[in-house]
């Protein structure tokens, strides 16, 4: 049996809702963040199919939440839940909890380059997080397969190792939160779960 690691981002938070950028600080969910891991979890039942499962999330606030969403409509033990450092978002050091709009006034090019994250002062370096993330996975049971709730910009980090994307082709990947992807035998496949119908 080959194994399939399922890619998840947390549901939208707060935070996200008004635009402010977060990294290592956390806001919680809104309800469309409650309704989006909902929707993922209803989802991911189908897909596991009954296959040996661990489930794997970022020690932040949001991803634990979403996570604990996900567990309970998976039918998964949330005391087996694995928290791990690890797979926390990139710290954007200096412009955690402030508002893009701000950030825009002061650079309007600012979002002309995909990894725009990384021009904040004392943001984490894209290596280092690669690094934290390759050895996370290397610690990870190859017998079972994989469900991580993480982060946007660390989800695409991990599904960049995952696929063996280059740099370029790591910042070309969205940062869905209603949707998650499966990768198994470096092919990956995205499945979309949730739509706001105030949206539409």
């Amino acid at each position: 049996m080959t194994r399939k690691i399922f890619v998840v981002r947390h549901g939208q938070t707060q935070f996200n809702a008004e635009r402010k950028l977060q990294g290592h600080c956390n806001s919680p969910l809104t309800s469309t963040g409650k309704a989006q891991a909902l929707a993922v979890g209803t989802h991911l039942k189908t897909h596991l199919n009954g296959r040996p499962y661990r489930v794997y999330a970022s020690s932040l606030g949001r991803a634990v939440q979403t996570a604990h969403i996900i567990c309970d409509e998976i039918g998964f033990e949330k005391a087996h839940l694995h928290q791990d450092d690890r797979l926390k978002e990139f710290s954007l050091g200096e412009w955690e909890e402030k508002p893009l709009f701000d950030l825009l006034e002061e650079d309007p090019q600012l979002l002309d380059s995909r990894d725009w994250y990384l021009k904040a002062p004392n943001a984490e370096r894209y290596q280092d997080v690669k690094a934290r993330l390759k050895e996370w996975l290397a610690e990870v049971p190859e017998q079972e397969d994989i469900v991580v709730v993480s982060h946007g910009l660390t989800g695409i980090v991990l599904r960049g190792l995952l696929l063996g994307l280059n740099y370029d082709k790591v910042w070309e990947q969205d940062l869905p939160q209603d949707a998650f992807f499966v990768i198994q035998n470096g092919e990956m496949e995205r499945v979309n779960c949730y739509q706001d119908k105030s949206l539409i």
